[in-house]
């Protein structure tokens, strides 16, 4: 039984080895782009015409290659696996891929490019930026919460002001906020909109001017800033923790040379003992010459 425990445990160590390689880890980005290249050519009829049989036969390889990987990690990291939120993403993204894709579940076979989503999990700088965005999302939804209240306090006010002259555009509460969507992104917001406003009303521009400062110019940059802060954040964090680990790697290095210093000390000090003894015992006039 212990035999085969440390068989086993070997194996383990074994293949995290071999699943931790850089070479290993770049073969599967290597996969995950061309099976992003093969899912794109699987929507043109003129390549599924031409080598449509060779295409199916590189995607379910290269699936199966996915599959492979997924129960070695599974078997490498047991229930640290099912901790780590990355490799549930990449179990499920593979997971995905095997239902049947027939019948009721047809809709699932667009779902297989999330496939390339991978990219995200075995990218480290990626990885980051995707941390960085879901450690923004309190502070993104505040921001959000705010620019709603605005928006509909605008669109109450253009719908009360406009129905009359302009329903296509403010003839609902609705329509009102789409249409101050469409300004907020500043496309075609002078000539499309306010300027045949304007036209009914002349001074229409002392509403949509204040909107689109407060809206494009001020609560879109404090998106940014909260983006950008939790990057800083989430960096910062990241060095901490590799900070703090290569503190304790010192520590724990300059425990065991104290331990082996103590441990050669000792050793010194029998050796002295042995010697004091051997010399003590030593006849007298031992090896003098006469």
């Amino acid at each position: 039984m212990t035999l085969s425990t440390s068989g086993q445990h070997t194996l383990r160590d074994n293949l995290r080895d071999i699943i931790d390689r850089p070479g290993v880890q770049h073969g599967i980005i290597g996969l995950i782009l061309l099976n992003a290249v093969l899912l794109g050519l699987e929507t043109s009829p003129s390549a599924m015409a031409a080598a449509g049989d060779i295409i199916t036969r590189l995607d379910r390889l290269i699936l199966a290659v996915f599959v492979i990987e997924i129960a070695a990690r599974l078997y490498v990291h047991r229930l640290a696996f099912w901790r780590d939120p990355w490799s549930l993403f990449d179990f499920a993204v593979v997971a995905i891929a095997l239902i049947p894709t027939s019948g009721s579940f047809a809709v699932l076979r667009a779902l297989r490019v999330l496939r390339v989503l991978r990219l995200l999990t075995m990218v480290p700088s990626m990885r980051r930026v995707v941390g960085a965005l879901l450690a923004a999302i309190p502070g993104l939804g505040s921001i959000a919460l705010v620019l709603m209240i605005l928006y509909y306090v605008f669109a109450v006010i253009a719908t009360n002001l406009f129905i009359d002259t302009h329903p296509e555009w403010f003839g609902t509460i609705g329509r009102s906020l789409y249409t101050l969507f469409q300004i907020m992104t500043l496309e075609s917001w002078s000539m499309g909109i306010v300027r045949p406003v304007m036209e009914q009303f002349p001074y229409a521009w002392a509403f949509f001017i204040p909107f689109i400062l407060v809206a494009t110019f001020t609560m879109l940059n404090l998106f940014i800033a909260i983006i950008v802060n939790a990057m800083q954040s989430y960096s910062e964090a990241e060095h901490q923790e590799t900070a703090a680990a290569l503190h304790q790697t010192q520590e724990q290095i300059e425990a065991d040379l104290q331990s082996e210093l103590r441990d050669l000390r000792a050793e010194i000090r029998e050796l002295k003992t042995m010697l004091t003894h051997q010399d003590s015992l030593r006849p007298e006039g031992d090896g003098r010459c006469t």
